[in-house]
C-alpha cells in the first residue's frame, strides 16, 4: 500500500518526480504540448526589472500567469502592451488561443478591453472577490 507523506516543503526533485511524471502521461494521451516559457520584462533606466508578463505557450495557447504594471505606468496603456506582444510571440509561436484569470476588477476590464471574454468564474477566491478565467482567440483557427 503506498504512503501519504503531506509537506509544505517539497523539494524542486520531489516536484519534478510529480511534473515528469504528468508530463510523460499526458504526452502518451494528448500528445507533446510543446511547452515554451515566455516572458516580457519592463526594465527600469538601471535595467532592474519592475514588471512585465510571465506565462507560457503550450497545445496551441498562450497562458498568461503573471503580469504585473508598476505603479508609475498604470493607466498608460502598458498592460494591453505586454499582453499584445506576448500574443503576438504566442501566434508566431503556432498558438491559437490565450488564456489569463485573475480577480482583480481592474485587470479584469483591461483584459476584457483587450478582447479576452469571461468563460468561467470562481465565488470568494479570494474570499469576498470572484477568480475570473478569460480567453482570447488568436487566430480564426482559434
Amino acid at each position: 500500500m503506498p504512503e501519504f507523506e503531506l509537506t509544505s516543503s517539497p523539494s524542486p526533485e520531489e516536484l519534478a518526480a510529480i511534473g515528469d511524471a504528468l508530463t510523460a502521461f499526458n504526452d502518451a494521451d494528448v500528445g507533446p504540448s510543446g511547452r515554451q516559457p515566455l516572458a516580457i520584462l519592463i526594465r527600469d533606466t538601471d535595467g532592474k526589472v519592475t514588471g512585465g508578463l510571465s506565462g507560457y505557450t503550450a497545445w496551441g495557447w498562450l497562458y498568461t500567469q503573471w503580469l504585473y504594471v508598476p505603479d508609475t505606468l498604470r493607466g498608460s496603456g502598458m498592460a494591453g502592451r505586454l499582453l499584445a506582444r506576448a500574443e503576438e510571440e504566442a501566434v508566431d509561436r503556432g498558438c491559437h488561443g490565450a488564456w489569463i484569470d485573475t480577480f482583480s476588477p481592474t485587470a479584469l476590464e483591461v483584459y476584457r478591453r483587450q478582447g479576452y471574454q469571461v468563460f468561467g468564474e470562481l465565488p470568494d477566491f479570494p474570499a469576498g472577490r470572484t477568480r475570473f478565467f478569460l480567453r482570447k482567440r488568436l487566430s480564426p483557427d482559434g
